[in-house]
């Protein structure tokens, strides 16, 4: 069996492992776990890391098993975090947990069958019906205060170093998280939980518990992965536009496409290795070639490209790929050929205006679709002076102050794009 646990390092995704864990994986097929919390009704691109754990643990001949946090949603992890979250209601958890279950189902074929067929589970399914009692007397003795308050998330909290101090509630949070590393490590014969770095002290207590709770000879291990961050340090996964989503209704292809598209070159080169499952001398001779040239940007090319099908498939990485050469056609063809939802998503945080058909028919001069109706540019007299100056175009064709917009404008029967020099845009959509 190949070594994981070198693929994982030379990507850059090995923080803290546990001793024992490498020989382990070397020596069978193993049944590993990585948990998902259910704060959202789908997973953003921070959660693509454990998936792409999850699936090179399945490249490797081991047995992936997805867990989503029904249970331990409901109480909310500390780690990494200043302030107690807002407790979601059952309902709004339950349907988060089919969303995340929805997503992680496009990577793992949970319906498969063998030895090693990846495993989806919900710890609501068996703490559901754990009584307080129950939980405070089997589980609750076997872990000491003092263990639980030597915790990173924990001293922080308390020290008051982040946050205003840990809810009881919160501090339960570590108990039941290693519960879970138990009831998988008897049922399912789980032996290595993974996760990000900030997991570390609650996946060592789920170590702890199973070898607490069974006898201290019980096997269990534990591997983390670093915080993904940028290079100038600030947070991974987010765009301009806030998260970037797993599913297109709440980020579309062609954003997603281009978040990658517009990574850093230092980030290109890191991401490259995380993010996709090119082989190590693909990626050294990418990389090289990306040195050589990089205004050609061919490492954030293959980057994006990689994650997209990956995520989204080939259909939508070439839809994708086209829309990004249409926004920066030179004339309209390409956008024309677009669907009205893709012509929407390139343009999607332009400034848009609303005209209503009636205007449209009677014709609207250039100067009000700039200024006076829509308030594009801050007057008409700037309006007047751009279209002077030969700046202005419409649906990438340049006009003049003389120019009305009819009917016979409308791009899909409803838009115009309107253009300023080459990197200001503005869409009027008839309402």
């Amino acid at each position: 069996m190949n070594n994981l646990v070198e693929e994982l390092q030379w990507r850059g995704l090995v923080h803290d492992i546990m001793p024992g864990t490498e020989e382990q994986l070397l020596k069978e097929a193993t049944s590993v776990y990585i948990g998902f919390d259910p704060t959202s009704d789908s997973l953003h691109i921070g959660s693509l890391v454990p998936i792409i754990l999850l699936v090179h643990l399945k490249n490797f001949g081991h047995r992936p098993i997805a867990l989503v946090g029904g249970a331990t949603g409901m109480i909310g992890d500390p780690s990494g975090k200043s302030d107690e979250r807002n407790l979601l209601d059952e309902a709004a958890l339950q349907k988060n947990v089919e969303g995340i279950k929805g997503v992680l189902s496009r990577f793992l074929d949970f319906n498969s069958e063998g030895p090693t067929a990846p495993v989806l589970v919900n710890n609501y399914d068996w703490m559901k019906d754990f009584s307080f009692i129950a939980f405070a007397r089997d589980v609750g003795k076997r872990i000491t205060v003092n263990y639980m308050m030597a915790k990173d998330s924990v001293k922080k909290r308390l020290s008051g170093e982040t946050g205003s101090g840990m809810s009881f509630t919160e501090f339960t949070y570590q108990l039941i998280q290693g519960y879970d590393f138990y009831y998988l490590h008897k049922h399912y014969h789980c032996l290595l939980q993974m996760g990000g770095s900030d997991q570390w002290g609650n996946i060592t207590t789920g170590t702890e518990l199973v070898r607490r709770m069974n006898d201290e000879h019980a096997k269990a291990f534990a591997m983390t992965c670093p915080l993904i961050t940028k290079a100038d340090g600030s947070k991974f996964g987010k765009s301009e536009g806030g998260n970037v989503w797993l599913t297109a209704d709440k980020t579309s292809v062609y954003k997603f496409y281009q978040f990658w598209l517009n990574t850093t070159d230092l980030d290109a080169e890191k991401y490259i290795k995380i993010f996709t499952f090119l082989d190590q001398s693909t990626v050294a001779s990418l990389i090289a070639e990306h040195q050589q040239a990089p205004h050609l940007r061919l490492l954030q090319k293959r980057l994006a490209a990689e994650v997209t099908v990956f995520v989204h498939g080939q259909e939508a990485l070439e839809k994708a790929i086209f829309a990004s050469a249409a926004f920066f056609s030179p004339t309209m063809n390409e956008l024309k050929q677009l669907d009205a939802q893709t012509f929407v998503e390139v343009f999607e945080g332009v400034p848009v205006a609303q005209i209503s058909a009636a205007e449209l028919e009677k014709g609207l001069d250039m100067v009000g679709a700039l200024a006076a109706k829509t308030g594009f540019l801050s007057s008409n007299s700037e309006a007047m002076r751009e279209l002077k100056q030969n700046a202005i175009a419409l649906n990438k064709v340049k006009v003049t102050q003389e120019y009305t917009i009819t009917t016979s404008d409308l791009i899909h029967e409803k838009y115009v794009l309107l253009q300023k020099g080459k990197k200001n845009y503005y869409l009027l959509v008839v309402d």
